[in-house]
């Protein structure tokens, strides 16, 4: 049987890691708001979560929206230890991409060890999960994680966005092509990108990665 004592304790640590979750409030990411503030962790993951509860009746399969929104909500959580690591500091860049999983795992763990029992294992388990794009799941959620982001960046000044994001508008294939509906709607965000682009002065063909010409 569970003791009071040992209730205090579980008490105790979800209250060290809800207070771990406002770390995310003050990380900021490579990402601007409409109205020229930097993006939050944890305003980035709370429009996945919406993007997630927002789509899940367009999608052919049926999905654990339980198991997909709890994913969302603590996959970034590692960053409250290891920070956000943008994009392109690694895509083209194996020892920085390692270094990043490998800080990041180390966080994991961490929070797992700080929270215990089913309850650290079922944040590690959900966490890997995504990260390996384990269940259909997963794979939704992360694919929504890279169209958050690029949402994001065409609602930004234009002014934000760095040369290889012009050319990151056209990379996002690789997360939607398991799913239809997903590429549809990634379609639609790269429509708006496109404009963007156009709308200030940037020759699109100029700017697309020869694999998408």
């Amino acid at each position: 049987m569970t003791g009071k004592g040992d209730k205090l304790e579980k008490l105790k640590s979800a209250l060290q890691l809800i207070k771990l979750g406002e770390a995310l409030k003050r990380e900021l990411r490579h990402s601007w708001l409409s109205d020229g503030r930097r993006e939050s962790v944890a305003e980035h993951t709370w429009r996945v979560a919406l993007m997630a509860m927002a789509l899940e009746s367009s999608l052919p399969q049926k999905v654990d929206s339980e198991k997909m929104l709890k994913m969302v909500i603590i996959h970034d959580l590692v960053e409250a230890y290891a920070t956000d690591i943008p994009a392109f500091d690694t895509m083209n860049n194996p020892e920085a991409k390692q270094l990043k999983m490998d800080n990041e795992i180390k966080a994991i763990e961490k929070i797992r060890d700080l929270m215990g029992g089913k309850t650290g294992q079922l944040f590690y388990d959900l966490w890997f999960e995504f990260e390996h794009k384990a269940t259909y799941e997963a794979k939704v959620a992360n694919a929504l994680d890279k169209l958050e982001a690029q949402i994001q960046h065409n609602e930004a000044d234009i002014e934000t966005w760095l040369p290889i994001e012009f050319e990151m508008l056209f990379m996002l294939d690789k997360h939607t092509d398991f799913e239809p509906v997903l590429t549809a709607f990634k379609n639609l965000i790269v429509e708006e990108g496109i404009c963007k682009l156009e709308n200030a002065g940037i020759e699109v063909n100029q700017v697309k990665p020869s694999t998408y010409m």
